[in-house]
């Protein structure tokens, strides 16, 4: 039995998706170890050779931590970074590193990508993060993380939440002080459902249609957004 066919895009649309992150912008490397563990750390987009290789910045040293040690020859790695002029549109690709060079710079040498996507953070794009936020639930404020989001609802772990009684359709308010920069964003949702968790409530939350711009900017910083925000 034949494999399924692997999309492979042309040249041309390759170059003109990556030629959307210019030199210096901003992008996150989503990579994992062989023993599953999982880092996101932040880099630049250095620029890349059509059909040879994409030059990233080797991320800060002391946010990689022992993580290091994994960034080797056949790595996989996903690459997220907004584009400039483009309010909430993402560039991202999946590649493999081809090798790390030390001159002039420590950079990383990733193999050119077969597939670049131009993801529309407005559509179904959901973003997993860890943001720290409060929940307000009539009169009562409640500690939070935010687990993942879209431009549609997010996910929500109320720690020792368990005395909450919750019911679909109910209104909440969902403030995030700091994060990223972004100051007392207060976004009004409601809650679609609600699951215990041994350490706590999972809250599945709708945001409403007046909270989309705020929504938009809180997912432009999830996605660069790293594993030490």
């Amino acid at each position: 039995m034949q494999d399924n066919p692997i999309k492979i895009e042309t040249v041309d649309r390759l170059n003109r998706n990556l030629a959307l992150l210019h030199p210096g912008a901003t992008v996150t490397l989503d990579m994992s170890t062989p023993a599953g563990q999982r880092g996101k750390f932040r880099s630049n987009f250095i620029g890349y050779m059509p059909k040879n290789y994409v030059l990233v910045q080797y991320p800060d040293s002391s946010k990689l931590g022992n993580f290091s040690q994994y960034i080797t020859q056949g790595m996989g790695v996903t690459v997220r970074g907004l584009i400039e002029g483009h309010e909430g549109a993402v560039v991202a690709f999946v590649s493999n590193v081809k090798q790390t060079i030390q001159i002039p710079s420590r950079i990383i040498v990733l193999e050119f990508p077969r597939e670049v996507s131009l993801q529309n953070l407005r559509s179904s794009m959901r973003i997993e993060t860890y943001i720290k936020a409060k929940v307000r639930i009539k009169d009562e404020y409640w500690e939070t993380v935010i687990s993942d989001i879209s431009v549609t609802g997010c996910q929500l772990m109320v720690s020792n939440g368990e005395k909450l009684v919750l019911s679909d359709d109910k209104p909440i308010e969902v403030i995030i002080e700091d994060f990223q920069g972004l100051k007392n964003l207060k976004l009004e949702a409601e809650v679609c459902n609600n699951k215990t968790q041994s350490d706590g409530i999972m809250l599945g939350v709708k945001f409403n249609d007046s909270s989309i711009l705020e929504v938009t900017k809180l997912l432009q910083q999830a996605v660069i957004s790293t594993s030490d925000s």
